[in-house]
């Protein structure tokens, strides 16, 4: 029966075919940038999100990236693909990814949304896209090996692949109140590392760009102009929010009360540079910086997700 469906599909619009697998809230930003130009096919794994996907404007196909067989309902669905799903929360191997790349067709366009954790700690300095990976731990292990996976297919299969590594994503409804309305302090200023950020809108904008004009096997900063340090970045949401700012601990005194996972990210300093996404991509972004982002959500008062 499911085979049977997808021709009737395919038949329904004279539009080209998208599909796009890990369709959270970056991939319903997207929809609508993609919807009047492409016939949309959208991947859950939970069929109850099947008509909140259908109302943004995709036709929900439920498979698993986890379950390789699942995915043969997919196998020349459509040439556009756009890659937003996370791996698995362990090992050092994006199996899901692996399994993607098993079922790609050849020819196929892809954007792959990575993470800039890739680089590992740089010291703070100004990261372009030519300097070589160096994944300090499994998370971004898990993301090295996924690019590896698809740059390897595209070079097999022909595929345009385009990689976008990605900093903190941020909008209004994903903001750090929670860690600041429970106090959790941040890393004095002697000892604080640079972090990148870039917003959820501008991220869906980046991507639209990349499926047009990403070159074959290139990475791209999908990043903001800000230059922030993580604690400054908590103090500025603070202040447009008027709630305490952080306390501020040396790095001795705050690996002893937070988590390991939040001590990795306060582990990591760089400063990526995002001209690439300018100059190839003509990307203009809506919120160059945090602070642009900010201000917009105090002037309407109604958040700026």
């Amino acid at each position: 029966m499911k085979n049977m469906l997808m021709p009737s599909l395919r038949k329904r619009t004279g539009l080209p075919r998208l599909l796009i697998l890990g369709c959270g809230d970056v991939g319903m930003r997207l929809l609508p940038l993609l919807r009047a130009r492409f016939r949309v096919f959208a991947v859950t794994s939970q069929p109850a999100r099947c008509a909140q996907l259908r109302a943004a404007g995709a036709v929900p196909i439920v498979a698993n990236l986890d379950e390789r067989a699942s995915l043969q309902r997919l196998v020349g669905l459509a040439p556009s693909i756009v890659h937003l799903a996370p791996p698995l929360s362990a090992g050092l191997l994006d199996r899901r990814t692996r399994n993607l790349a098993a079922i790609l067709p050849e020819h196929a366009r892809l954007v792959y949304v990575s993470t800039s954790g890739v680089y590992g700690d740089c010291g703070g300095a100004t990261v372009a896209e030519t300097r070589p990976v160096a994944p300090a731990n499994a998370r971004a292990k898990r993301r090295v090996d996924a690019e590896q996976v698809l740059r390897a297919w595209g070079v097999r299969r022909a595929g345009n692949v385009a990689i976008l590594r990605v900093p903190g994503i941020y909008a209004g409804d994903r903001l750090p109140l929670r860690r600041l309305r429970e106090g959790t302090p941040a890393l004095a200023a002697g000892d604080d590392v640079y972090t990148n950020h870039i917003h959820a809108d501008d991220l869906a904008r980046i991507i639209e760009r990349a499926l047009w004009r990403g070159r074959p096997g290139r990475v791209y900063h999908a990043s903001d102009d800000s230059e922030l340090k993580m604690a400054d970045y908590f103090d500025a949401v603070a202040d447009s929010f008027g709630m305490p700012r952080p306390p501020r601990l040396p790095r001795e005194a705050l690996q002893k009360v937070v988590t390991p996972m939040l001590l990795s990210f306060m582990s990591e300093s760089r400063r990526m540079d995002n001209t690439r996404i300018k100059r190839e991509l003509g990307v203009r972004l809506r919120y160059p910086r945090v602070a642009d982002a900010l201000q917009a959500l105090s002037a309407d008062g109604a958040g700026i997700g």
